[in-house]
């Protein structure tokens, strides 16, 4: 999913924030979007048991998606399953114990990895950057990611259970607490 943003880099941090969340581009895999919807919709309602085809349906996913994006979100110790006529997903945690950066490098891993280099060395030999040493375009990749990462540390998904002009006000008050 990718959503545009003309303009985002202009203005104080807080109207750059506002702007991107309203208009702003950000690519997401779709596993990384529904995988999330999918846990917000267990976050609304963490006594129930949610069932495939409930959340498939809300969500207008395939059951086959939501399958493939609860059978991750198991695997990563974010949700439980339970059996029988009244089972069905739930988290496996409360809402305010998950953050977001655990969720995202769930369903997608983290943006910058120790293996990135290796898995981009081009031609050169021995899975080794031509530019290894002295790259410096890693710096900016490792701060990008631990921005984002802590970004995303500090959103849990109990804040996401609100509406979206609740969401951009409780995001503009989190990220001006957020350490300079």
């Amino acid at each position: 999913m990718t959503y545009t943003c003309p303009g985002a880099g202009e203005g104080p941090i807080l109207t750059r924030v506002s702007t991107l969340a309203q208009n702003g581009q950000v690519k997401l895999s779709s596993q990384e979007e529904y995988g999330l919807r999918c846990l917000v919709r267990l976050a609304h309602q963490p006594q129930a048991f949610g069932t495939i085809q409930d959340i498939a349906k809300a969500e207008s996913l395939t059951p086959a998606y939501v399958a493939k994006l609860l059978g991750v979100l198991k695997r990563a110790g974010l949700v439980t399953a339970s059996r029988g006529n009244k089972g069905g997903y739930t988290l496996a945690r409360p809402a305010e114990s998950i953050d977001l950066s655990e969720v995202m490098d769930a369903l997608g891993g983290r943006l910058y990895s120790n293996r990135f280099c290796g898995e981009h060395a081009g031609t050169a030999p021995a899975s080794r950057c031509a530019h290894d040493g002295n790259c410096s375009i890693r710096p900016v990749l490792v701060g990008l990611d631990r921005l984002v990462h802590d970004a995303l540390a500090r959103v849990t998904l109990k804040s996401l259970v609100r509406s979206e002009p609740a969401m951009h006000g409780f995001l503009q008050l989190r990220l001006a607490e957020a350490p300079r």
